[in-house]
């Protein structure tokens, strides 16, 4: 299941409907906390919740703070110790903190600054939320925290008092070549967070049986990949070794800012894949950023250890480490 929060998406319908909402959101944690630090609760002012910020051990006590707050107009900072024996209700091994942050629509979080993260949320654009607790003054940022946003981290900044809440797009996986690799390796992303898409014009790889659930395009690849949109936060895996295939796709990977683009083969092969770039007038930058052979080096023999190669290279990218 792709791991992707609707709280902010919620909490405006539920106030533009005059239902009243708070957003509940996870601003800090020691030891082992039930969720991580960005978690979010929506609060109705019916009571109504969506979400989560504890995994079911200190709802109730946020649900009643909330609740309060939207009659008051005011922000609400709360800290819970969750003990051992609600740790072991919710499947942690030991206690620990938390501190929530509570915010009602309308007075604390102007309804404009929450439409205008909706809005960009929905045009699948990275944003933090940032928001002083002191002070109580809240922005949105653009090309700012960079770093944040590349490893998915909320959190404070060092001061203490600025707290940054990531908004990235959901992670996105495209995968071109219905094969036996593509198989295995979707599932694994799919589990990892990521919204797959297998690309094959070929029916008899490219069908229902063969990826029982997922979307599936029959497009010619570079007609799919416009379908679908490429962006800063969509991997693109090649996976057919017929460049009649590939390579659509993949001069359309390189013309985007797509965080990832792999392509199976052998090195052999990859040197020819590269000529044929160069040939098509990519630079040589361009053509860095292709991973070829894709996957880490892990002696990986079958398709299953092959897409484990490749789903950690694509980890090891978003995340700065290679």
């Amino acid at each position: 299941m792709v791991r992707f929060s609707k709280s902010p998406e919620t909490a405006l319908d539920w106030f533009r409907n005059g239902r009243g909402a708070a957003l509940a959101t996870v601003v800090e944690t020691w030891g082992s906390a039930p969720r991580r630090v960005g978690a979010q609760l929506v609060i109705g002012g019916d009571g109504q919740i969506e979400g989560s910020v504890s995994g079911g051990c200190v709802e109730g006590a946020v649900i009643v703070e909330a609740l309060e707050a939207i009659d008051e107009g005011e922000a609400r900072l709360l800290e819970f110790g969750v003990s051992d024996d609600d740790a072991f209700a919710v499947g942690l091994a030991c206690g620990g903190t938390i501190r929530v942050l509570v915010e009602p629509v309308g007075k604390v979080l102007p309804e404009a600054m929450l439409a205008e993260l909706v809005a960009t949320r929905a045009a699948r654009a990275p944003l933090a939320y940032e928001v002083n607790i002191d002070t109580g003054h809240r922005a949105l940022r653009r090309n700012a925290y960079r770093d944040r946003l590349r490893m998915d981290r909320s959190g404070f900044e060092e001061d203490g008092k600025t707290f940054v809440a990531v908004h990235n797009p959901p992670l996105r996986l495209i995968v071109v070549g219905a094969v036996h690799i593509a198989q295995a390796l979707v599932p694994m992303a799919r589990i990892a967070g990521y919204d797959p898409a297998i690309v094959d014009p070929r029916d008899a790889f490219a069908s229902n049986a063969r990826f029982p659930g997922e979307k599936i395009l029959t497009d010619w690849p570079d007609e799919a990949v416009a379908k679908l949109g490429l962006d800063t936060r969509t991997a693109v895996v090649l996976l057919t070794h017929d460049p009649k295939l590939d390579d659509p796709a993949l001069q359309a990977a390189l013309n985007a800012g797509v965080f990832y683009i792999g392509a199976l083969g052998s090195t052999r092969t990859h040197a020819k894949r590269v000529e044929r770039m160069k040939s098509s007038g990519f630079t040589e930058a361009q053509i860095a950023r292709i991973h070829g052979p894709v996957g880490l080096d892990i002696g990986a023999s079958d398709p299953s250890e092959i897409a484990v190669a490749i789903l950690a290279q694509m980890t090891a990218v978003l995340r700065g480490k290679a």
